[in-house]
């Protein structure tokens, strides 16, 4: 007995003491989680004081550390953020997004130099952080650099594909430019990243009005489209009969599809696709985008889907269209642009609306790196197929 009795003094002193570690790091955990609470609700000076005791309990943990930077921040106490910060690196315990908020602190103390050298630290780092690009392309914003801005984001989207901001910024580049195209699928697949932001509701107006302002009903015989440099604008013989008409459009078409210049997604694939899918119009609202996009789905499944370019964001509409709720979608897409109309719509489909949305929350677009939509990839694939021919 003088042997066991030590011994089960130990088991038991070592099971009390694990036990304690338990309850320090579940303690830890909830006053943290309180904190962020408080620090969401602008309470900054509990929330600190919630980590702080947090931080005794388990002071291993880089994500209290984390946080009591992130206050510190949001307090504008640059100096005591880069302080922590700076702990976590020194201990390896720095994520993506320790690097960023460095970043953005250094940016604040006025050291934009040091902030780039720390993004850039930051991405070889973790070259997966979607964040870190976005916050390198603002710099490149900050510079009027548009494209070193928009390098950085395509970069993210291509190393980070389901992390909204990079869409967001680079579609707004593009859907300020005369190259609308491409903010018109960046600015799509954000939507569907990000739903039920002001952010999305900013870029669904966007996304209407460029349609609108550049598909232009210039007579009964002439429509045009520019959504790239090059402006394709379709003229038909007055004096012909409707009939004939499809004829000639279809002859016009052709040539202009030849004459392309640049790069043959932008001019050719969707540009063209899309000025087939006018046909029949007469104007520009949500009614007859509904028909438009419908038929361009159509099209571009029927004639391009298996010998052009895979375009992630015309996979989900195909498989939204499958389900049976393309108008609904589209109406949601674009009904921040006539939010009086997208209302009625609504209210006159209120059954298929309803439906929609449940089956919507339930299928989300799933973009990954090997099928995600990147511009420079697009291009690249363009001249390559150019010079094999």
């Amino acid at each position: 007995m003088r042997i066991l009795l030590p011994l089960m003094v130990i088991i038991c002193f070592s099971v009390s003491a694990a036990n304690a570690q338990t309850t320090d790091k579940e303690k830890a955990l909830a006053k943290k989680n309180e904190a962020i609470e408080l620090m969401d609700d602008g309470k900054l000076a509990e929330s600190i004081t919630l980590l702080e005791e947090a931080r005794k309990l388990d002071p291993a943990e880089p994500e209290i550390v984390y946080e009591m930077a992130l206050a510190r921040y949001q307090q504008k106490n640059f100096d005591e953020a880069m302080k922590l910060l700076k702990d976590l690196v020194k201990r390896k315990q720095a994520s993506g997004r320790v690097y960023a908020m460095m970043g953005n602190a250094l940016d604040e103390m006025g050291k934009p130099e040091k902030a780039i050298d720390t993004y850039d630290e930051g991405i070889k780092k973790f070259p997966e952080e979607g964040n870190l690009y976005l916050e390198r392309g603002v710099m490149e914003l900050r510079r009027n650099d548009h494209n070193a801005a928009l390098g950085f984001f395509e970069k993210g989207i291509q190393a980070a594909p389901m992390y909204p901001s990079n869409y967001y910024r680079a579609a707004k580049i593009f859907l300020d430019s005369d190259q609308e195209v491409w903010g018109m699928i960046y600015g799509e697949i954000f939507m569907n990243i990000e739903r039920g932001s002001k952010r999305t509701e900013e870029i669904s107006k966007l996304l209407y009005y460029t349609y609108k302002g550049e598909i232009k009903f210039e007579s009964d015989t002439s429509a045009s489209v520019s959504f790239a440099k090059q402006n394709n604008t379709i003229l038909l013989d007055a004096n012909q009969r409707k009939k004939a008409q499809a004829s000639s459009l279809a002859n016009a078409l052709a040539e202009q599809l030849m004459a392309s210049m640049g790069n043959s997604f932008a001019n050719g694939a969707y540009e063209m696709t899309l000025v087939k899918s006018i046909i029949g119009e007469k104007m520009i609202n949500l009614a007859s985008l509904n028909r438009i996009r419908t038929k361009f789905l159509d099209i571009y499944t029927k004639e391009r889907r298996d010998t052009s370019y895979p375009v992630v964001l015309f996979d989900f509409q195909r498989s939204v269209k499958e389900a049976g709720y393309l108008e609904a979608y589209n109406y949601w897409i674009l009904g921040q642009g006539d939010e009086k109309v997208f209302g009625e719509w609504r209210s006159e489909h209120e059954q298929q609306w309803d439906s929609f949305m449940k089956w919507f929350k339930e299928n989300r677009i799933k973009v990954t790196e090997a099928n995600a939509f990147v511009r420079a990839q697009i291009i690249l694939q363009d001249v390559v197929k150019k010079a094999a021919k």
